[in-house]
């Protein structure tokens, strides 16, 4: 069967990650990506130590099904040729800075007479205009100035990053669907998306408590959940625990099976409200039971019941591990020559499955995408 978007054509004139990861989604949906780089290459060529043969690792988890073609977009040549790519593409997307971008015609209005169907993603950090557009921006900068570091980690502990790309991954996330909106509209424009957004958007009911109620949103003890209690990690004679009860009925379950029918009566643990006004009390008893055995033996008694148990793992064990295997979540790149490994597609479909190719080597497809007199 073919692929959702096979037959759509995107240039992608981005680096490191957001702009990449947007084009990586789409690329994996069946979209051409033609990744316009520089001759030096994407910064993403050599940031990881990691190396399989010529391709580094950090590249090749963004960068696989696309094809690379090298453009000095400063120069009247190479903005040409990104004209008659332009010509027959549906969209352009970008992560470079927004002064960056109009100097290097980028915008739906450099592009237009070229294409008025065009869909232009100019992904920054605070906009395509306004008094903040050209400040810098990456993944660590707007996690602290939105409140995401203030929010993770202990209270005792210093504001805490959260343990990966979380803000690049989910503007690159809107990017494409922003992307695809316009596409499915059928008109060309200028689709801007702004990572400070992003993540305002994402702390959606932590904003509405502060916004609607003057609530001033703190960081909590053990990743607890600021109005579920219990829903938080717990310490246990092996390992941690996360425990996350959100419905009165899996309290009294949950209750019954640790050897605690009385909390099903205790006027301070019997509803969610009860538990939340007393949330040090009923955490402390909690803590107290769960400190008995593993977090391995908790999950195997609760896990059954419908509590929602789980341990705190390591990445490592989630890529070889049980559900990543039922869910075929890791797969090789390209035919096996190389051991070049990825995670695969989140989005899956009952009619296509993405062949995951290799990340293309610097300028690999200049005369596939320019024709030999141009490349």
């Amino acid at each position: 069967m073919s692929a959702p978007l096979a037959g759509i054509r995107i240039i992608e004139v981005g680096h490191m990650l957001a702009g990449p990861y947007c084009g990586l989604m789409l690329a994996d949906m069946g979209a051409e990506v033609i990744k316009i780089e520089t001759p030096e290459g994407d910064i993403g060529r050599t940031v990881s130590p990691h190396f399989i043969g010529p391709h580094n690792a950090y590249f090749a988890s963004l960068n696989r099904n696309k094809k690379s073609v090298v453009l000095n977009l400063a120069s009247e040549e190479g903005r040409e040729a990104l004209g008659r790519i332009a010509d027959t593409a549906h969209a352009l997307v970008t992560n470079l800075r927004p002064s960056a971008i109009r100097k290097l015609g980028l915008t739906y209005e450099a592009l237009r007479h070229r294409n008025e169907r065009l869909v232009c993603v100019a992904l920054t950090g605070y906009g395509l205009d306004g008094p903040h557009a050209d400040n810098p921006a990456y993944d660590y900068v707007i996690q602290a100035l939105t409140g995401v570091m203030a929010l993770t980690g202990d209270p005792s502990a210093p504001p805490t990053k959260a343990g990966y790309s979380a803000v690049d991954n989910s503007a690159g996330l809107v990017a494409a669907m922003g992307l695809l909106a316009k596409i499915v509209q059928g008109r060309g424009g200028q689709v801007d998306v702004a990572m400070y957004d992003v993540m305002l958007s994402q702390l959606n009911y932590l904003a509405g408590a502060a916004l609607n109620a003057g609530e001033t949103i703190e960081r909590q003890a053990d990743s607890s959940h600021p109005y579920v209690v219990p829903a938080q990690i717990f310490p246990t004679a092996e390992g941690w625990l996360t425990l996350f009860i959100t419905h009165d009925r899996f309290w009294r379950i949950f209750c019954g099976e640790i050897g605690r029918p009385e909390w099903t009566e205790h006027p301070k643990f019997l509803t969610m409200a009860a538990r939340r006004t007393h949330r040090v009390e009923v955490v402390a008893a909690i803590t107290q039971v769960l400190g008995q055995a593993s977090a391995a033996e908790w999950v195997r008694r609760l896990a059954p019941l419908g509590v929602v148990a789980a341990e705190v793992g390591t990445l490592n064990q989630a890529l070889r591990g049980d559900i990543a295997a039922a869910r075929s979540l890791v797969v090789p790149l390209g035919d096996g020559t190389l051991p070049l490994q990825a995670v695969a597609c989140p989005v899956r479909f009952d009619d296509f499955s993405p062949a995951y190719g290799m990340p293309p080597l610097l300028n690999e497809h200049a005369d596939a995408v320019l024709g030999k007199e141009l490349a």
